[in-house]
């Protein structure tokens, strides 16, 4: 019996990435993102490296409604998954009062509304496919407030309560929920968020590669939440025990430019 994983933003970074974990590992893969280009390829390249089979998801979760159509195309396809990684996301570098309003309100819509929604459309196949996984991609920045990005580590910060709580909730039903919080990693995520001249992007990232394999491990694992590197522990459990204040002035800092 086949056992499908939905991965969305799997078109490049970490999600892609994490597709390629989980294909190496026998599933069958629900591919979501904008670019149907990217994602017929990367299923593509699954086939032929492991023999996955792979429903492209053409779908942009970004916009009110997104979510509600990729669980259409779920369910329309008779699939009923196992694993849901909610790895879409987006983000802004900049003052808050200077962002476009639009491009702020994408961001609230993929990083909070639309996980929320997917999740809870696609639980009750999850539970009847019990013992399964959710893995929600979050982020260092979940830790403290960071101005000159605040939206985005707010809508972490978010990814992160919920998904503590949810594993709480849906671990004794046999659903595990996992919130991987990377740190800087080598993707296009700066790019796109304008960021490049941030000094967080300035020294050593880590891979998507390597963050994406720590991630689905910490998933099989059933562990509820996962920082990668030691660096990025250390300075996660360091923000839990500084004044507030102070971690938020440090986030302000490694956002400057330079």
């Amino acid at each position: 019996m086949e056992r499908w994983a939905v991965v969305t933003g799997a078109s490049g970074g970490i999600g892609l990435e994490i597709a390629r974990e989980l294909a190496q590992r026998g599933y069958a893969l629900v591919l979501s993102a904008r670019s149907a280009d990217k994602l017929d390829a990367l299923a593509g390249q699954l086939h032929q490296a492991h023999g996955t089979r792979s429903l492209v998801a053409v779908a942009d979760l970004g916009r009110p409604g997104g979510a509600d159509a990729l669980a259409r195309m779920v369910a329309d396809a008779g699939i009923e998954p196992k694993v849901l990684v909610n790895n879409a996301g987006s983000g802004l570098f900049g003052a808050f009062a200077q962002a476009d309003p639009a491009r702020t309100q994408e961001t609230v819509e993929l990083n909070v509304a639309a996980l929320t929604r997917l999740t809870s459309l696609l639980l009750p196949a999850l539970l009847r496919q019990a013992p399964a996984r959710i893995l929600n991609v979050a982020s260092t920045a979940a830790f403290q407030p960071g101005p000159g990005m605040a939206v985005y580590f707010a809508s972490k910060a978010y990814v992160l309560s919920l998904g503590e709580a949810l594993d709480a909730e849906l671990a004794p039903h046999g659903v595990r929920v996992t919130t991987l919080c990377p740190g800087a990693t080598q993707t296009g995520f700066q790019a796109r968020a304008e960021g490049e001249r941030s000094a967080l992007f300035q020294g050593r990232m880590a891979s998507a590669a390597d963050v994406a394999r720590y991630g689905v491990q910490a998933m099989e694992q059933g562990r509820r939440v996962a920082v990668h590197g030691v660096v990025n522990q250390w300075l996660a459990l360091g923000v839990k025990f500084s004044p507030r204040r102070l971690a938020t002035a440090i986030a302000a800092w490694k956002m400057r430019s330079v």
